[in-house]
């Protein structure tokens, strides 16, 4: 199985639960890459957690993604500088004001391009090299913004190439890209990180952090968040400014 996009209760855990096999998450600090990080846990791998510090605008992510890897005792965890400010193209990682208008229909200019092609070749590449063949990934079809590199079609056409572009593809190892939160909510992602006994106040959403620390409020991300906190009858620690 290459890749595996269901929601993760529909996989069935018994065919994930594998004491000691590692795996790599990609972990942003998000709060999906959090519940993500907490159910590779849960199914028994031992979690390698790696962040990109991209030079990103919201950095305050880097700080929850440390404080989440101590957390769930992740066996080791690389923040791995890259700088795509160097490229710019997105409101992100360029001089481009946040949008707080709220959710569109378009893909907005918080997309930043091909990041997650980009960060999954990295996550490769480094599972490759631990000898691991599971990678976890907490990409979302239903709240992601219109990002164009979250949808399933791009999770299940990477696990292809990763079987290509690979040593370990080539000598018949299949790599599993675990996307368990794909067709979940916002709503249902706050219930698991419940379920999992998560704090969600380690991990942080906003796309424009303020001079206070605390989160805007009006971004996607922070709309998204406390639709999502709100649907699930749960209480958000996050600090808005608005």
């Amino acid at each position: 199985m290459a890749f595996t996009g269901e929601t993760w209760h529909g996989l069935g855990m018994e065919t994930l639960q594998d004491k000691g096999r590692k795996a790599v998450v990609l972990l942003s600090g998000g709060l999906d890459s959090m519940v993500v990080a907490g159910l590779a846990r849960e199914a028994g791998y031992s979690v390698y957690a790696l962040t990109i510090d991209y030079n990103q605008r919201h950095r305050r992510e880097l700080d929850s993604a440390r404080i989440i890897a101590a957390q769930l005792g992740a066996e080791r965890h690389v923040i791995l500088p890259l700088d795509l400010r160097q490229f710019g193209g997105s409101a992100l990682t360029d001089d481009i004001d946040v949008p707080k208008e709220g959710v569109g229909e378009d893909i907005p200019v918080t997309y930043v391009p091909a990041r997650n092609l980009v960060f999954l070749s990295l996550t490769l590449a480094w599972a490759e090299a631990l000898g691991a063949l599971d990678i976890f990934i907490g990409v979302n079809a239903l709240d992601y913004s219109g990002y164009p590199d979250c949808r399933p079609e791009f999770i299940a056409g990477f696990a292809d190439l990763a079987t290509l572009a690979t040593k370990a593809g080539d000598g018949g190892e299949s790599f599993a890209i675990h996307a368990p939160l794909q067709h979940m909510g916002k709503a249902e992602i706050v219930r698991e990180a419940a379920r999992l006994g998560l704090d969600p106040g380690m991990s942080w959403s906003c796309y424009d952090p303020q001079p206070d620390g605390s989160a805007c409020g009006l971004c996607d991300s922070c709309r998204l968040r406390q639709a999502g906190f709100a649907e699930a009858g749960l209480s958000d620690p996050t600090v808005y400014a608005t």
